[in-house]
């Protein structure tokens, strides 16, 4: 089962991932790198907040969809969003992904940033970002079998 998770920042779409993980060993996978203090913060509330028994992988950029077809059992992919913001130029190989995220043998949660319905960027760079999130998330909402909403803590269910 891939369900993509998606959601605003700080809607509570991590949280709602780790609990569809379930319990019983989950291989998180983290994509997202202490930049500056902010980013060093929610890093360490995520770790605090997980079960301390989930291994977890960082994969180097080029390396996330090897990663995801090696790992066995469950795994939570935390976030596209901090994937596509390290890649050269937003670009990303978005079918190895769709691709691995397919063969996976377990159940696989896939969080990403929903940043269609903010505010318009007001920089080029901004909408070159937000264009290039919301095509990976259409191509992995496109494989997976439930993709859900997160508004305020709160889930729904996109059909």
């Amino acid at each position: 089962m891939l369900t993509l998770v998606l959601g605003g920042a700080r809607s509570g779409k991590s949280e709602v991932a780790e609990r569809l993980a379930g319990e019983g060993p989950v291989t998180y996978v983290a994509t997202g790198r202490a930049t500056d203090e902010d980013m060093t913060a929610r890093i360490e509330a995520h770790r605090t907040r997980r079960p301390k028994e989930w291994p977890t992988r960082e994969p180097e950029h080029n390396e996330l969809a090897a990663v995801l077809t090696e790992v066995r059992g469950k795994a939570l992919l935390d976030s596209l969003t901090t994937w596509v913001a390290a890649a050269n130029d937003f670009a990303v190989d978005a079918d190895a992904l769709c691709a691995a995220l397919r063969k996976r043998d377990g159940d696989t949660v896939v969080v990403s940033d929903e940043v269609g319905l903010g505010v318009h960027p007001p920089t080029e760079v901004g909408n070159r970002f937000r264009d290039a999130l919301g095509l990976l998330n259409q191509q992995v909402a496109a494989v997976a079998d439930d993709v859900l909403l997160v508004v305020a803590g709160r889930t729904l269910r996109l059909t």
